[in-house]
């Protein structure tokens, strides 16, 4: 089994080419350079000329690159995306698809720029009509040609499109959570939580990072390098689980235990489905441990 971790996915301006440098020694596991929401409008055209060079020119180690493009339906939206692919980042991060249409259009139009099948996909959930129509968006993995592997929250749009407040337990936003992390399992997405915005605040963006992981999410999204450490802290398999689930693997591997369904293991019953989940959490591990 092939994964890659990603506890923590860091936003990074397109338009701070500091920043992008900066971005070379920062422990994330993966980083979104943006050329949307952090970019305005008269640096749109310079932020993307020094993402693709960035990215060209390489030196971001094991880190997983992905550039946020603005929507296809914008004035950039079309050049980001032909820019972004010549690229050659590990996916485009496609803004508020409202259907499973949005998603197919992108994934033809990064065919049509030339982007190789390992050039993935990723969107974001962040408007109210993503959140309604979160399984459709999900279901166009299934879609021939279809390059989709990730979404993402986008708490701060639902937010403001929707006027809601949150308290320290996100109480308005677990439906939005929730029916987008249903949504991406139903598919065999991975999805990552939303961005914490006060990263002075340690302690409350501890309690949504374990929150965040304990609902399912996969990482987090982070706006400040201050916040990677402890996003790869919680989303990290512990390693009392790590060790349990090489126990599960190498009991149903045992001659004596092919075909059954269902063993017991230190007085504990194991399922098939366990088995899975256990070499999921291994390989996550492994490939952790893999980056050192």
């Amino acid at each position: 089994m092939t994964v890659r971790p990603r506890r923590s996915v860091l936003y990074m301006p397109g338009s701070n080419a500091r920043a992008l440098e900066k971005a070379k020694t920062i422990a994330a596991d993966a980083l979104i350079l943006d050329l949307e929401d952090a970019v305005a409008p008269d640096a749109k055209a310079q932020a993307r000329a020094q993402v693709a060079d960035a990215v060209k020119a390489g030196g971001y180690g094991p880190r997983e690159l992905v550039i946020r493009i603005n929507g296809l339906d914008t004035p950039w939206g079309a050049e980001d995306l032909r820019a972004a692919v010549a690229a050659g980042p590990d996916a485009i991060l496609l803004p508020k698809p409202a259907s499973s249409g949005d998603i197919d259009r992108a994934s033809a139009a990064m065919r049509q720029a030339g982007a190789g099948e390992a050039m993935k996909l990723w969107a974001m959930i962040e408007t109210p009509i993503a959140i309604l129509k979160a399984g459709e968006i999900a279901s166009a993995a299934r879609h021939a040609g279809s390059r989709l592997s990730v979404l993402v929250m986008g708490t701060n749009d639902l937010i403001k499109e929707t006027g809601a407040t949150l308290d320290a337990e996100r109480t308005s936003a677990l439906y939005w959570l929730s029916a987008a992390l249903t949504a991406a399992r139903a598919y065999g997405l991975e999805i990552l939580d939303g961005v914490y915005n006060n990263f002075r605040n340690m302690d409350g963006y501890a309690r949504e990072c374990q929150q965040g992981r304990a609902l399912g999410f996969d990482g987090k999204t982070l706006i400040h390098p201050d916040q990677v450490t402890l996003a790869n802290e919680v989303f990290s398999p512990p390693a009392a689980e790590v060790e349990f689930a090489r126990k599960i693997i190498a009991a149903f591997d045992m001659p004596e235990h092919k075909g059954k369904g269902v063993i017991n293991l230190e007085g504990r019953m194991v399922e098939l489905l366990h088995a899975d989940i256990a070499r999921r959490t291994v390989a996550i591990a492994d490939a952790i441990a893999a980056r050192g």
